[in-house]
């Protein structure tokens, strides 16, 4: 064995000029790749980061799973009734506190309850529609990131004022208020309130900061004219990508309506799905041209090496071996490639991360980028096997020289 790795060093080694073309063309690919692969899964992550962890993992409503039954239909199951009204059902959650209770048995999370309203929010002579959420200070920290995306006031200060409101920045901008403005409130039930502006908030979400605002339960509960009502239980999983799972289980449980942030967001995640196989035929196609560049010196070496062949081949090396030493020498020259692109990789993934940009919808920011083991490992591996592929195909062809055609000059 270490005679034919000295001969498939002398070969690589020989031609060193065109070896070390082969190993940059392989240190590129396995670089770009690293780096591309960094920056793909750093967005998604940064995405789920942003986006999903902004808000509860699960929602669970009051809506049914499957419509109530009406009583006709059950008692006529052989009937047929058109034209009648449907039976009222009281909104908000049965024993919401119970449900909370049972679901914080199994579910690996924290759950909050919350009241979903609408209202008409009056301010010096603007009126806007927004939506107004109902929460529990104490707990609404663990399923959502709200407290740390207020910019002026805090959670507590729902508590300091009557009727408190946190409202986004966008729309305390739109409608020109500020901490401890009075803003009317007014809901589709009739009711009607003035509430103190405690804080502001900005989640990065535009239609959020432009038409959202949080208040405690019972303010809510009395826009809604029903004390206790909880229409929304919030959940947030310790594991986001379990979120599917547990809502069904939640669902099957509890009989309402369980949405997970997967369910909520089918269309970005297929973009993120798209995304990903396209950055993944992209950096096959970069290993792939730099496999070529392999298979070119091999192919170089192979036949200036004719003569050699068939010296090796008169002393007795069999085809195997033969086929071994070419296969060798392309794997060295894909071995020096991807250890040297797991550096240029780095060095491409940390000058990204250091790069700021502004939009004219955010601040400056960095580039989100991941830094993973596994775009590493990938990568050399693909390397190494498009390494290898080139390499066998001129090892074949070098193997079947016959030595008397070659010292006969027939090649």
């Amino acid at each position: 064995m270490n005679l034919i790795l000295t001969i498939a060093w002398t070969h690589v080694r020989h031609r060193a000029r065109q070896t070390l073309v082969a190993i940059v063309g392989v240190m590129t690919g396995v670089g770009f790749s690293i780096m591309m692969a960094a920056m793909m899964e750093g967005s998604q992550e940064d995405f789920i980061r942003t986006l999903v962890d902004a808000l509860p993992h699960i929602s669970i409503t009051d809506e049914l799973r499957e419509p109530t039954r009406q009583p006709a239909d059950v008692i006529y199951a052989a009937a047929e009734f058109h034209g009648l009204s449907p039976e009222v059902r009281r909104p908000g959650i049965k024993n919401p506190m119970a449900t909370i209770a049972s679901l914080q048995t199994w579910v690996p999370g924290a759950l909050t309850p919350s009241v979903q309203s609408k209202a008409v929010l009056r301010f010096a002579g603007r009126n806007l529609t927004v939506s107004i959420i109902g929460i529990d200070p104490r707990t609404e920290a663990d399923v959502s990131n709200l407290a740390t995306h207020l910019r002026q006031g805090t959670l507590a200060s729902l508590y300091r004022a009557s009727n408190a409101i946190l409202i986004g920045d966008r729309l305390a901008g739109k409608i020109g208020a500020r901490v401890n403005s009075n803003v009317t409130l007014a809901s589709a039930e009739g009711a009607s309130m003035s509430a103190t502006v405690v804080g502001t908030f900005h989640s990065g979400f535009r239609a959020t900061d432009e038409t959202t605002g949080y208040v405690l339960l019972k303010t809510a509960q009395i826009l809604e004219r029903q004390t206790g009502i909880v229409n929304e239980l919030r959940v947030r999983t310790r594991d986001p990508m379990e979120a599917r799972l547990i809502s069904e289980r939640i669902g099957e449980q509890t009989g309402y309506k369980s949405i997970s942030w997967q369910e909520a967001q089918e269309d970005l995640l297929s973009a993120i799905t798209l995304r990903n196989v396209l950055m993944y035929t992209i950096v096959g196609a970069i290993l792939l041209v730099a496999s070529f560049g392999t298979y070119n010196i091999i192919s170089t070496i192979t036949h200036e090496k004719t003569r050699d062949i068939a010296i090796m081949k008169s002393l007795g090396f069999r085809d195997h071996t033969i086929r071994t030493i070419f296969v060798i020498e392309a794997l060295l020259v894909g071995f020096a490639g991807a250890a040297l692109g797991w550096v240029l990789g780095y060095l491409l993934t940390r000058g990204l991360a250091a790069l700021e940009f502004k939009t004219p919808f955010s601040d400056y920011n960095h580039l989100p980028v991941l830094y993973s083991a596994k775009h590493y490992f990938l990568a050399t591996g693909v390397a190494l096997m498009s390494s290898l592929v080139a390499g066998y195909f001129p090892a074949r062809a070098a193997a079947r020289l016959h030595p008397i055609d070659i010292i006969r000059g027939a090649t």
